[in-house]
């Protein structure tokens, strides 16, 4: 795992648990004034970071990490609360995370065929896909291709010590990774739908510390 932390001197922290081949750049248009620990790239779930010079801490999970989220977030201290973002704790369940189909989606990314990914899932607008372009992840073909065998190897190895509880969870309305239906069962009352939006919701938000806010 690896991390990029944002140090704005303050009291509080949020942790943010990225989604499978992200890195720090795609988010550089949320803006904060706590702290922010951006953790990536999910090829082991060791995390190295000191947390306890922090009073709260506000545990934010994407996609991939909400399943990496519901293995490590509980061991957080002060731990005030965990959102789910477009993203469910049992990552592989074919219902509730990544159908098979999905899964070959994103096994068969190339560089001929990303940008047509990025445009059909990721994205709701054509105003968003150029955004999207111009924040895009600097990590390779191949370390996002490792880092989806080593989810699939710690999911099947670690299945049974998920936590499902999250606080709140958002969901996409026009997610066409994860099915928003299966969302709106596993989640109930907990779940809040942003319409008009896919996958990649940042563009919704000026900073983490809304998302927490619509939470």
């Amino acid at each position: 795992m690896r991390y990029f932390f944002q140090n704005n001197h303050a009291r509080d922290l949020i942790l943010f648990f990225a989604g499978w081949g992200c890195d720090e750049n795609q988010f550089t248009n949320l803006h904060d004034s706590q702290d922010v620990l951006i953790v990536y790239d999910y090829q082991d779930l060791t995390l190295d970071f000191d947390f306890s010079a922090y009073a709260h801490i506000d545990v934010i999970a994407y996609s991939a990490g909400v399943f990496v989220a519901s293995l490590l977030a509980d061991k957080i201290p002060h731990l005030r609360r965990k959102i789910a973002l477009c993203g469910n704790p049992y990552l592989f369940d074919e219902t509730l995370g990544l159908s098979q189909k999905i899964v070959q989606v994103l096994q068969n990314i190339t560089l001929e065929n990303y940008l047509d990914f990025r445009r059909q899932y990721m994205v709701f607008s054509d105003e968003e896909y150029v955004r999207y372009n111009q924040l895009q992840s600097l990590r390779t073909i191949e370390s996002c291709a490792s880092e989806l065998t080593a989810l699939q190897k710690i999911y099947n190895e670690k299945k049974a010590q998920i936590n499902p509880t999250f606080d709140m969870a958002i969901a996409a309305e026009n997610d066409r990774i994860f099915n928003l239906s299966a969302q709106q069962n596993f989640y109930q009352d907990k779940l809040k739908i942003i319409k008009n939006a896919r996958h990649h919701i940042f563009f919704r938000f000026n900073s983490f510390a809304d998302i927490l806010d619509i939470a």
